[in-house]
């Protein structure tokens, strides 16, 4: 049994009929020899199909109909784009199972079906690739000859389905698209056939292509690269005949070899931005824990202080006083509670009978927060967000120091130790009561005391620190 030879077909609709004959003549595809011209592609010559057919598949009972689904068309002719050597021998395979019964021939489960719905998404997608990478260079001179020149180099024969994407989309334009294999232009009215008359992208001159590169490397960022993701978003193919392909390997390597330091300025990071209302707790990134007091980073008070200043007194003592933040002595000696602000504490504390010696004082935030006045740091009160972030410190001391009695000197302590932003003094001033298992007295912070308006509110607010010293002792004794 020798195999016959089908037609030379140029196109999907000439395989179409030379397809109808043979399925007509109950012809097998295993007999079929589709002939194919060595170099011309798709153009090919048409050529009669054959009078009769050598081999005819057993009779059902009835001629074989020549209709297909219009879904089963549509898939063949995609598929028919496909760079196959055979796909007109499998495009008719196809429909002859089809025609048999086997419907199942259209399902990706099945092995033809699913190489058939493998050639359709291989075209689709050189489609869209033709779409997003083909790029038009304007001619210099208009002589007649298309206005705009575009070079593609296509796997597969998807130039005709493009050019009416085109032509649709660019009006009345006139352009040329050229492959190795063939040429369409549009003279703004209709489409034209015609061999290839450019060898490659460099045939084409713009006159605005050297604009365009000069706009391309302004814009381009070397501290964002991410090569491997440029790489995997444009294939390597398209690169060469992309205009910024001839920059983008300069631009890359000079990135990689110090220019990513232009985006990554430390003014940058450091440039102030709209406060936005957040919760302190919520405003507070997730990150590991500092080691040390000085390599605290959890706010950004540390930028303008001359050092963190850490609780000082015994490691075991009944009682622990705690204050706002160090002051603009504290931040210089490094120690609490020995500026002006410590001197009045000291005579509060002699006063109550307490012995400085035994007590552990601290600071609900460890670093200076300040503004300048002319040639003066002044306190500025710490932030919420400021306390909360300060309050792994002050945790601690209170686990390792284990006081009995607490004494928050000022609002800001109140609201550390009870871990409270909403906390105020006045509730809680005239009666201790027990927290985290001790006892917790709210006094006035000493510079309240100096900041007092007049002689009677200064003697007024020292006396009530006095009297939450008293009242402190006498809780050890409870």
């Amino acid at each position: 049994m020798s195999a016959q030879a089908a037609p030379l077909v140029r196109s999907f609709d000439e395989w179409r009929v030379a397809a109808r004959g043979f399925i007509a003549r109950r012809v097998a595809p295993e007999t079929i020899e589709w002939l194919s011209s060595a170099g011309a592609g798709d153009l090919l010559s048409a050529a009669p199909a054959p009078a009769e057919a050598t081999t005819t598949t057993e009779d059902h009972g009835g001629q074989a109909a020549t209709r297909l689904p219009r879904q089963l068309m549509a898939l063949l002719e995609a598929a028919a784009c496909h760079n196959a050597d055979d796909r007109w021998a499998f495009l008719y395979k196809v429909v002859w199972r089809w025609q048999r019964g086997e419907h199942d021939v259209v399902s990706p489960a099945d092995a033809d079906g699913a190489r058939l719905h493998g050639m359709v998404k291989a075209v689709r997608k050189e489609e869209h690739d033709m779409h997003a990478y083909l790029r038009f260079r304007e001619r210099k001179e208009a002589d007649g000859a298309p206005r705009f020149v575009a070079w593609f180099e296509p796997t597969h024969h998807v130039l005709p389905q493009v050019a009416v994407h085109f032509a649709r989309r660019m009006g009345n334009v006139t352009w040329m698209i050229a492959t190795p294999q063939a040429a369409v232009l549009w003279d703004g009215e209709a489409l034209h056939e015609a061999p290839s008359l450019l060898r490659s992208a460099a045939d084409i001159e713009d006159a605005g292509e050297a604009l365009w590169l000069t706009y391309y490397r302004s814009i381009f960022n070397p501290a964002r690269l991410n090569a491997d993701l440029l790489r995997s978003h444009i294939p390597s193919r398209f690169w060469k005949n992309l205009p910024e392909g001839a920059i983008v390997p300069a631009m890359i390597s000079a990135a990689a070899n110090g220019e990513r330091r232009t985006g990554q300025a430390e003014t940058v990071g450091r440039r102030g931005g709209s406060a936005i209302a957040v919760a302190a707790a919520d405003a507070q990134p997730q990150r590991g824990h500092p080691t040390t007091l000085d390599q605290c980073r959890r706010c950004e008070l540390w930028k303008s202080a001359t050092q963190a200043v850490p609780g000082a007194g015994p490691q075991r003592a009944r009682i622990m006083l705690v204050g706002e933040q160090p002051g603009d002595q504290e931040d210089l000696e490094g120690l609490p509670f020995v500026g002006p602000a410590g001197a009045v504490l000291d005579k509060a504390m002699a006063e109550a009978g307490m012995d400085r010696g035994s007590i552990y004082l601290t600071n609900a935030v460890k670093h200076f927060k300040w503004e300048l006045r002319g040639k003066r740091r002044l306190h500025k009160t710490p932030a919420q967000k400021e306390i909360s972030a300060c309050h792994l410190w002050l945790e601690e001391e209170l686990a390792r120091v284990r006081p009995d009695v607490v004494v928050a000197l000022g609002g800001t302590a109140l609201k550390s130790v009870l871990q409270d932003g909403s906390a105020t003094m006045a509730p809680v001033m005239d009666a201790p009561f027990r927290h985290g298992g001790r006892w917790l007295v709210a006094v006035y912070h000493p510079s309240y005391v100096l900041r007092a308006p007049d002689e009677a509110s200064r003697r007024a607010a020292y006396q009530v620190i006095v009297d939450g010293l008293r009242q402190a002792l006498r809780l050890l004794d409870s």
